[in-house]
């Protein structure tokens, strides 16, 4: 599969998008410049795709949840898109039911064309920049994503950023995966684990309350593997969106999560340097237009584990900040990492 780019449709602004096939490690991939998005992943033996996106570009800008996608500048919720930085109030775009703010704004980096740098038969990398203001953002922003496929079957996400003013950067990568049939079922038979003693939970606005609470005795404690199938004290399934708490700060590659398909043997190990783990079971994940292979994504087609800071951690002093400062890096490495029995 790995080769030579090749176009995959056209942006409003009449802007090509392309396709980077990638392949190593028992792994094939296809990069779109489009978000610097993961837009189909495949595992040698498995013949469904690993997660969910669309055949065909024009799907992308009007029906995709951030498929595989690159979300910032500020991966998550800001609360009311208002902080304090530095001593100055920052109002951000608001595009999460005209009151908070969500992966980055209405316009951020997951709906943006990056531009490619450097491209192999195993890896590429995507740059982007984003201008003082940007999504009302202050600084200007450099960003390079890397992704690239190592053996034994991994696809490593490697995020750096620069910024010429103090500003918020808070990356995350968005694929959402099923095992199993690639959307065609549901994935709550899927098992999962996540190394969190804590997760944050959070109001009607899926805004985090501020506490920080132990998973002991909730239905929130996935330190051991279990089904996401889960009913709440109503009956209902347990709507899972929530950060679960790795750490307290960025620290070396560590494992997060691990998911296991309910049928297919595939397992896909979760790593990073992040201090949170966004959990989204993918409730809302059912679409009017086919998905890959012309699948029919209902509700629960697909679930994120995005590592990340801490959501809203510009209002909550006492959440791992992030914000990068010039003359600093950002840095973050995530590994999926996939094999079949």
């Amino acid at each position: 599969m790995g080769g030579d780019a090749h176009p995959f449709g056209t942006m409003a602004d009449g802007g090509e998008v392309q396709i980077f096939p990638l392949e190593a490690g028992g792994l094939s991939a296809r990069i779109m410049t489009y978000g610097a998005a993961v837009q189909d992943l495949r595992l040698a033996g498995h013949d469904a795709p690993l997660v969910l996106g669309f055949d065909a570009f024009e799907a992308y800008p009007m029906h995709s949840p951030f498929f595989g996608a690159i979300a910032g500048r500020y991966a998550n919720r800001i609360a009311n898109g208002r902080f304090a930085l530095s001593g100055v109030d920052h109002q951000v775009d608001t595009n999460e039911n005209g009151r908070h703010h969500l992966h980055g704004g209405s316009c951020g980096f997951s709906a943006k064309a990056w531009q490619a740098a450097a491209h192999g038969r195993d890896f590429v990398s995507l740059t982007h920049h984003s201008p003082d203001g940007d999504m009302g953002f202050a600084g200007a922003l450099d960003v390079t994503c890397t992704y690239r496929l190592k053996i034994p079957g991994t696809l490593s996400v490697e995020l750096t950023a620069t910024t010429d003013q103090p500003t918020l950067c808070n990356l995350a990568h968005h694929s959402y995966f099923n095992l199993d049939d690639g959307g065609s079922g549901d994935v709550r038979d899927h098992r999962i684990s996540i190394a969190a003693h804590a997760y944050l939970p959070i109001d009607d606005d899926m805004i985090p309350t501020g506490v920080v609470l132990p998973v002991d005795g909730t239905t929130f404690d996935f330190r051991t593997a279990r089904p996401i199938r889960m009913a709440d004290a109503c009956g209902a399934q347990v709507l899972y969106d929530h950060n679960f708490c790795i750490a307290d700060a960025r620290g070396p590659l560590r494992p997060m999560a691990r998911l296991e398909g309910a049928r297919s043997g595939v397992t896909m190990d979760v790593l990073s340097t992040e201090p949170g783990l966004q959990f989204y079971a993918g409730h809302g994940t059912a679409r009017t237009v086919p998905g890959l292979g012309g699948r029919s994504y209902g509700a629960y087609a697909g679930l994120c584990l995005e590592p990340q800071f801490w959501p809203d951690s510009p209002n909550r002093p006492y959440f791992p900040q992030a914000i990068l400062w010039p003359g600093a890096i950002y840095r973050q490495t995530t590994e999926y990492r996939f094999s079949k029995r």
